[in-house]
């Protein structure tokens, strides 16, 4: 089960709280110009849904619905995507 909790920790201390404080600066940038170009408003939409998907993988670790082999991919796989950000846009 440690490897679910530094998974919880990598989600909890870096990934929701990197992804939310892009959603704000999107946000801005969204709110502020009148006509907010597509690629921002696309972006913008990609962030909340990743948010979304790992908070939602959050309280699944949290209820114990995840394996700890499970884990283990799922934090390979952001690791992966942090050291290669825009390189692994469907993971």
């Amino acid at each position: 089960m440690a490897n679910c909790e530094e998974l919880k920790a990598l989600l909890e201390l870096e990934m929701i709280p990197d992804i939310e404080d892009a959603i704000d600066d999107f946000f801005e940038i969204v709110a502020d110009a009148k006509n907010a170009d597509e690629a921002a408003k696309a972006e913008y939409a990609e962030l909340q849904e990743l948010r979304a998907a790992l908070t939602e993988l959050l309280h699944d670790i949290e209820e114990g619905d995840v394996s700890d082999e499970e884990c283990v991919e799922i934090f390979t796989e952001l690791e992966k995507m942090i050291e290669s950000p825009g390189e692994d846009e469907d993971v």
